[in-house]
């Protein structure tokens, strides 16, 4: 992996086969975007397609947001490292602990994987914040919970790009901010309620944008993720 792409885009293997994803990814330039496999995906296939991909030469983003006591934790994220992915995540809400040693981890045994944390998914809102029992506001929680990621030496944070302004404030220019429910003007935002079209984010302080159906349902993905670059 080269660790010199310059694009923002992270594409979205989401509700994707083995051989959906790999007849995608062949058609997409690794030096244009990387790929994003998630829980479904790598539930169903592992880590070959992670290799699979690497083969193909993409940079990928390991999306498992870990979430469990410290140790096992630490040993998910170096497990995930050492497959040679470029970015993993966790939650936040698993603590200052757990995510300073999952960092620690990977510094000890020469990792540059970079490690992010989740703040609150971008499916939620206030309300359903709240039935969690977490009362005073997703703004408060978001800036509570990116600013501990901080303190805990990770890389970054996910979260929506409505809140990336308030972040990089908070956190610093050189705090990453990667932002799904990224979507265009003219797509439907199926199940995100934070959403955000890819200039805005950008303008906002996002530094990564997950992009899914938007590309991986186009007639032509490599068009589109190329409209998409031109646009930003």
């Amino acid at each position: 992996m080269n660790n010199t792409i310059n694009s923002p885009v992270i594409i979205a293997l989401d509700n994707m086969t083995m051989e959906a994803s790999i007849a995608l990814a062949e058609q997409l330039d690794p030096a244009l975007c990387r790929l994003k496999v998630g829980k479904e995906l790598f539930t169903r296939c592992g880590p070959d397609i992670i290799k699979a991909l690497h083969q193909r030469q993409f940079e990928v983003f390991l999306d498992l947001k870990f979430h469990d006591i410290p140790n096992t934790t630490a040993q998910a994220v170096l497990a995930a490292a050492e497959l040679g992915i470029w970015m993993v995540n966790i939650h936040a809400s698993a603590g200052f602990e757990a995510m300073s040693l999952a960092k620690q981890r990977l510094l000890d045994n020469d990792l540059d994987t970079l490690l992010i944390a989740v703040t609150v998914l971008t499916s939620m809102d206030n309300d359903a914040l709240m039935q969690t029992g977490i009362t005073d506001g997703l703004e408060v929680q978001v800036s509570r919970l990116a600013q501990l990621t901080k303190q805990a030496g990770l890389d970054g944070v996910v979260c929506s790009a409505q809140e990336a302004e308030t972040l990089k404030t908070l956190c610093g220019q050189d705090f990453k901010l990667v932002t799904p429910g990224i979507r265009l003007p003219e797509d439907n935002a199926d199940d995100q309620k934070r959403i955000c079209t890819p200039k805005q984010a950008l303008n906002d302080g996002a530094d990564y944008l997950v992009i899914g159906r938007s590309i991986t349902q186009a007639t032509n993905p490599a068009a589109k993720l190329q409209m998409i670059l031109n646009s930003i």
